[in-house]
């Protein structure tokens, strides 16, 4: 695996050769200009520009080869992953691994995971998980049964319903959230992903608990109120130490405090707070608000979501009112971020009125600054004007492919991938669920680039937007959204170089975006430089 490590660099004074610098930006500005590589490569060394021409016209020639083309995308730094369920995103065999550490049981028809009523004993119709270890078929049950491995949709079961059927199969064992925090990171580590942004629930029962003694106000800042008298401020306690637990628990696993910490340990994973929407509306409430709550008392927590298949009848008969919860809450929380699940629909799931209005009501009622899935936007009302709205508001699409594929049907020309890009939307590549699904994020830059024709500049965008959208406090390294020209503290700047300017430096001690962009630049320099180099490599493993 192509390693990318180092870092910034430093400098005690003006950087030497200025003029030497200016010229060489010029140079590179005129070679990128003229080759049609893009404004940030202009921003590159002259001998960059000539490593990003390489790599793209590699690229092209690998794009019909599947091995050549993985292996390729495999190194590709991909910045962030913004949209992943922490649940979902461990392997099946991780989830059945832990469930024979726990000593769990398995229902024999529902394939649902027990805890068992004593020790070592499991009920009548009931099996001991263990068993899976020496029984290569239930093994292989189970396997099927928590994730899409061997689905088959002439059986009778839709992917939608056994997608979603998966999660409350495996719940039981997918309760150390320590443990799972310290596969996905192993994970991303090795896609070369440096930042996850990753949705996990917390305190469920003290929650439903304060929902149930409080009761339900359409007052929503009443009932804000109410319940942060209640006990809300406890649950943010309790919910930060389990939150300690589990990120010690990451760095007992991964030797993050040792001497030889694993690769797992540099990845920057943060959480988005996930609020189930299939349920009671007071319940909904107190999590939304203990999500806000969270992003205010713990750096950890940076977003909001709503979860659950959108297409539920709860989740249909109060998603305007839940809509509504978070706009008024937001008016307490200006400061917080919210990213939701939003027309993750197709034709048939749901009434056709109900696929007219979820992308704007996320966005135009609660204020959503990223969109995950988004798939029914041609249903929607007037959809030229929410794309342009979308655009100058730069609302961004979290793109999961393989999971819009098998939940809802939808890939190819019938998805809108290519709509949002072409009208200026900007839009990153995402997993979902990549444990349940059977894939890693490698896999969806190559389903993207295949599908849709991606060249490596495209590619380069992609992981820029997910770093640009991420929610990660400062300011951003770019001139403006979505706009990847770099700001002129940082303009002469090469991101790898052994100094930098005292300017650039300023700006990315302030900002933790800016750092996690300005190293995304430097590890696809890395990338290139490697990359550039392939199509010599391959010429002479064919002449020998």
């Amino acid at each position: 695996m192509l390693r990318v490590e180092g870092g910034l660099g430093s400098s005690t004074g003006l950087l030497s050769g200025g003029r030497v610098r200016r010229f060489a930006l010029a140079l590179a500005t005129v070679l990128a200009l003229a080759l049609g590589v893009g404004a940030a490569a202009a921003q590159a060394g002259p001998f960059d520009v000539l490593d990003q021409l390489r790599t793209a016209r590699y690229l092209d020639t690998v794009r019909t080869d599947p091995v050549r083309l993985y292996a390729l995308l495999a190194e590709l730094p991909k910045g962030a992953d913004l949209h992943n369920h922490l649940s979902g995103a461990v392997t099946t065999e991780t989830l059945i691994r832990l469930a024979v550490g726990d000593g769990l049981c398995i229902d024999l028809v529902t394939m649902t995971a027990q805890n068992p009523p004593a020790p070592a004993t499991c009920p009548a119709g009931q099996r001991k998980i263990a068993e899976s270890s020496t029984d290569p078929a239930f093994y292989r049950q189970i396997l099927r049964a928590w994730s899409m491995e061997g689905f088959d949709p002439m059986a009778g079961e839709t992917g939608h319903d056994h997608f979603f059927a998966t999660f409350g199969k495996f719940g039981a064992a997918s309760a150390r959230k320590g443990d799972l925090l310290a596969e996905v990171a192993t994970i991303n580590a090795e896609q070369n992903v440096s930042y996850l942004e990753t949705l996990a629930s917390r305190q469920g029962g003290a929650v439903r608990a304060l929902a149930a003694q409080v009761g339900f106000d359409a007052d929503f800042a009443a009932l804000r109120t109410k319940m942060l008298a209640a006990g809300m401020p406890q649950i943010v306690t309790a919910a930060i130490a389990d939150t300690d637990g589990d990120y010690a628990r990451r760095d007992e696993l991964l030797g993050c405090k040792t001497a030889s910490p694993q690769p797992g340990c540099a990845v920057d994973v943060r959480f988005d707070y996930q609020v189930s929407r299939a349920v009671d509306p007071t319940v909904v409430f107190a999590n939304i608000l203990l999500g806000f709550e969270l992003q205010k008392a713990d750096p950890r927590y940076v977003g909001l979501n709503l979860v659950q298949p959108e297409d539920d009848p709860v989740a249909v008969r109060d998603y305007t009112l839940q809509m509504n919860m978070i706009k008024v809450l937001r008016s307490f929380y200006p400061g917080e971020h919210v990213t939701l699940h939003a027309g993750e629909l197709a034709p048939g799931l749901v009434p056709p009125a109900a696929l007219t209005f979820h992308i704007r009501q996320a966005v135009e009622i609660a204020g959503a600054e990223r969109i995950g899935h988004a798939v029914d936007l041609v249903h929607e009302s007037n959809y030229p004007q929410l794309l342009r709205e979308m655009a100058s508001r730069h609302v961004l699409v979290e793109a999961p492919l393989t999971s819009n594929a098998q939940i809802l049907g939808i890939s190819g020309p019938a998805h809108p991938f290519p709509r949002y890009r072409a009208a200026g939307v900007p839009v990153a590549l995402a997993t979902d669920d990549p444990g349940v699904s059977r894939i890693d994020i490698t896999h969806e830059f190559e389903f993207a680039t295949t599908t849709y024709h991606l060249g490596y500049r495209d590619l380069e965008q992609l992981t820029r937007a997910s770093l640009e959208h991420a929610f990660l406090p400062g300011v951003s390294l770019w001139r403006a959204p979505d706009v990847f020209q770099r700001k002129l503290a940082c303009l002469l700047d090469r991101p790898g170089a052994a100094t930098i300017s005292p300017p650039c430096r300023v700006l990315l001690a302030s900002s933790e975006k800016a750092r996690a962009q300005w190293e995304q630049e430097r590890r696809l320099r890395v990338f290139e430089r490697w990359a550039s180099r392939l199509p010599l490599a391959v010429r002479r493993a064919v002449r020998r």
